[in-house]
């Protein structure tokens, strides 16, 4: 991957895979890494998400129900509910969701893009 693909967070570094920036019409995929102790801000998304955790264990709250995803478990997260994650140990997933996706923090005014998905 080269430099451009890759966002860096304080809550994790998001590699870009597949998006419309580089040839993929509708999916957007990307590679996550969270430290272990990191928990990412409450959002919500307006398209569906699949996640696949490769290596690690973390904590997704979804809709105020919180479960312990693992190292070969998947979760599907619905689109426009509040979630966050919390990464009980360095943790890597794979995520897949819609390109034309938009993310909302609660507090904060508008909608934007995720970089790495675009």
């Amino acid at each position: 991957m080269s430099p451009e693909n890759v966002t860096t967070t304080p809550n994790g570094t998001m590699t870009g895979l597949a998006s419309p920036s580089r040839g993929s019409v509708e999916l957007s995929t990307w590679h996550a890494a969270f430290s272990a102790g990191i928990t990412g801000p409450e959002h919500s998304v307006s398209r569906e998400q699949v996640w696949r955790v490769t290596a690690g264990a973390m904590e997704v709250t979804c809709d105020g129900r919180t479960e312990k995803v693992s190292a070969g478990q998947v979760v599907v997260l619905p689109p426009d509910v509040p979630r966050h994650v919390h990464a009980l140990e360095d943790t890597e997933v794979y995520v897949v969701m819609r390109a034309d996706a938009l993310v909302s923090v609660p507090g904060a005014e508008g909608t934007r893009t995720l970089p790495w998905a675009t």
